[in-house]
């Protein structure tokens, strides 16, 4: 559990950086980053190309800074499917951990304005954190998917979309990987760990 701030106002936890500023210098190394990711795990994406996929970062620039977002709160981000339908293509966080960067945080900031009343202090909450990003958390369906590309949250937890009727109670819901299977748990909507985070899903 966090430890409740001084008197003083100092956060026992590090809030949530995010960043999306990405200079010409930097986006360049992103998209190198991205490209050794992409061909280090081909078993990921089968039928796709890189340069297709970098031609289409380079005409949405602003698609590299929900990127690097992802990238720097340690989502090691890779581009998972096509759809065929919209022409884009589809990018989860594919750390093998839910990002460390991402972690200590409510479920939303109404969940988060409850703590903080209380003088606990999360370090942000995932629905913001993803709205900030440019990024949507991943919902159940395609959290599973992400399973069936690898081992995903073997040791952690992360926060995945809550029905309406769910969060309306006062609840939200998150995921891991024990004992070779899929779970998908229940929690209060203000509780908060470090281990656990949240997963996004990108549209280019």
């Amino acid at each position: 559990m966090a430890k409740k701030a001084s008197k003083g106002g100092s956060r026992p936890i590090p809030r949530m950086e995010i960043d999306l500023d990405v200079t010409s210098e930097k986006g360049e190394e992103l998209l190198e980053i991205l490209r050794v990711r992409f061909e280090s795990n081909m078993t990921r994406h089968e039928g796709l190309e890189w340069s297709k996929i970098q031609a289409k970062l380079e005409a949405h620039p602003e698609k590299l800074s929900s990127l690097n977002a992802m990238q720097s709160t340690g989502g090691e981000p890779d581009a998972v499917g096509y759809d065929k339908e919209s022409g884009e293509y589809i990018f989860y966080d594919c750390s093998a951990e839910s990002p460390d960067g991402r972690r200590n945080i409510c479920y939303d900031g109404e969940a988060q304005e409850e703590r903080e009343k209380k003088g606990v202090y999360p370090a942000g909450n995932a629905i913001d954190g993803a709205a900030a990003m440019g990024i949507e958390l991943l919902d159940e369906e395609q959290y599973r998917e992400l399973q069936k590309l690898g081992e995903f949250d073997t040791k952690t937890s992360s926060w995945i979309q809550t029905p309406a009727e769910i969060r309306k109670l006062g609840g939200a819901i998150f995921a891991d990987r024990r004992y070779d299977h899929i779970f998908i748990y229940h929690n209060g909507a203000p509780s908060f760990y470090s281990a656990r985070g949240f997963r996004g899903s990108l549209r280019v």
